[in-house]
């Protein structure tokens, strides 16, 4: 009724009227179609631009047009199933920084520089995979690996053919090829026995000058409770074993068991690691393992530290593997592993360097590099953000003030309504950001004035806003894109000022006793 054109002469706000009601139609249209509303309410506006609705049949439940909207968004994945390779990648750089510690020395008297620790770079490994969709249940994935030891190294490539069987199974035929191992030949099976139980079993020929070296392994797999798996696996070829395992995995830890007997490595395992609720992810772990080969002792921790990358420290003691610190750094879908070896000794000046010299290192990095970096980044974000929406910002701005314009009769009429029963009149209202925080003064202020919008939807001397963005009402639109917005309020109700300060998103209902301004302050 308020856009209405009919009811306005003014011939620019009819136009301007005109508009807005076209909007209201669209909207109306919609909302009054029972398959077009189960749509806008299950998938909102993105929904309604999905191709393909016109030819669903129609009088179909909101589960029917869900299955369906989740059907029509996998055709369009398919049609873009030939652009995707999803690369993986590890690049593995060993240390030996044994010389800092466990250094002799009379065997460097003699030497030119032998006042100097020796720190090299004794192995490497890098390894990429890519695939490459063919059809809707056929991939292929070619990988490859290089790695050297103390001079000496190998590689071997990989292809991979992967067919989705069912929506219970796949199977997956993979042939290699080395300049160490000989040529590979392998198949493995992954199968849904259950909806609480699956199965993989891979076998493979191993092809050298020794001969054919035939392997095969197995693993049986069943959730135990919601958050618990349990696995058995057993492996037969050149190291055969049997392991068992039980993992639970919650939203704040994750514990794992293991036992295996085996040969030449039999061992039993335990680890747990804790996750912090906070916006960098942090998590911090600890886990022992012995077995024939000694005992190792490990702790860390990991952090979030830009919105694709984690860095990673673990600290591992053992015997006899002595002391070692191992970094992982994950960028996407790419790892980047430095195990650097200290000491082949347990000594406690190795342990004390190895856990608080990555911890210095880190809070230094943080507050020099990363904390601006990632600043920086939000701000280049949220200023590429704000340029792709400037036009739909204009537009929202322009239909805003047309929607002010048409609300100015209604509003005169509620306000004088108010008045006559000493109700409920908004003296202002701004929408936006506001500075409170004197850290934050230099900081502009960036709000509208939405005094006769929220006017216009009191109603009997009250006003109720759901708990939803205040950006989409009437006369409303985002002065400030992309930062935390609030919506203040300065009310008279019963000839009593009122002031609230409510959060964006958040439901808001007025007048309150709480909101009132006592005389004396």
């Amino acid at each position: 009724m308020l856009y209405h054109p009919d009811k306005h002469r003014d011939p620019e706000l009819k136009r301007q009227a005109e508009q807005l009601f076209n909007l209201v139609h669209q909207a109306y249209e919609v909302l009054s179609d029972p398959q077009l509303r189960a749509i806008y309410d299950i998938y909102g506006k993105r929904g309604l631009d999905v191709e393909g609705w016109e030819v669903v049949e129609r009088k179909r439940t909101p589960v029917e047009i869900r299955e369906e909207f989740e059907r029509l968004q996998r055709e369009r994945e398919e049609r873009r199933l030939q652009q995707r390779t999803n690369p993986k990648g590890m690049i593995s750089v060993g240390v030996d920084a044994t010389d800092l510690f466990d250094r002799y020395e009379e065997d460097y008297k003699d030497l030119p520089g032998g006042g100097f620790p020796h720190v090299e770079i004794n192995k490497m490994h890098i390894s990429q995979s890519i695939e490459a969709p063919l059809t809707t249940t056929d991939t292929a994935v070619l990988s490859g690996s290089l790695s050297t030891h103390n001079g000496n190294g190998g590689g071997n490539i990989n292809l991979a053919l992967r067919r989705v069987t069912s929506a219970k199974g796949w199977g997956e035929v993979e042939f290699g090829a080395g300049d160490s191992h000989g040529p590979l030949l392998g198949m493995k099976i992954f199968r849904n026995l259950t909806a609480r139980c699956f199965v993989t079993a891979q076998c493979g020929l191993q092809f050298s000058s020794r001969g054919v070296r035939p392997g095969c392994t197995t693993v049986l797999a069943r959730h135990l409770d919601k958050n618990t798996m349990g696995y058995l696996q057993w492996r037969w070829g050149t190291q055969s074993s049997m392991n068992t395992s039980i993992v639970r995995d919650t939203k704040t830890s994750h514990f794992t068991f293991a036992m295996q007997l085996g040969i030449p490595h039999s061992f039993m395992m335990m680890s747990y690691q804790y996750k912090f609720q906070d916006d960098e992810q942090t998590k911090v772990k600890g886990s022992i393992k012995s077995g024939f080969f000694g005992t190792v002792v490990e702790y860390g921790a990991e952090r979030k530290i830009s919105r694709h990358s984690v860095l990673g420290a673990t600290v591992s003691v053992g015997v006899p593997q002595g002391v070692s610190l191992k970094i992982k750094l994950n960028r996407a879908s790419q790892t980047y592993f430095f195990p650097i070896h200290l000491t082949d000794q347990l000594l406690p000046s190795a342990v004390f360097y190895a856990t608080v010299g990555p911890l210095i290192f880190y809070l230094a990095i943080q507050r020099l590099i990363i904390r601006p970096y990632v600043r920086a980044q939000q701000e280049q974000d949220l200023e590429k953000h704000r340029e792709s929406s400037a036009s739909d910002i204009a537009r929202k701005k322009q239909e805003a003030e047309s929607a002010v314009l048409l609300m100015q009769e209604s509003v005169r009429r509620i306000i004088e309504t108010e008045e006559s029963r000493m109700g409920l009149i908004i003296l202002n209202a701004w929408y936006g950001k506001f500075v409170t925080d004197n850290s934050r003064r230099h900081e502009r202020a960036k709000v509208i004035d939405v005094s006769v919008p929220l006017q216009c939807l009191v109603k009997d001397s009250k006003l109720i806003l759901t708990e939803a963005t205040k950006t989409g009402l009437p006369g409303f639109y985002d002065p400030c894109v992309g930062e935390e917005k609030s919506l203040k309020v300065l009310y008279q109700f019963r000839g009593v000022m009122h002031q609230v300060l409510s959060p964006d998103g958040e439901a808001l209902r007025i007048p309150k006793q709480s909101h009132r301004i006592d005389a004396d302050t």
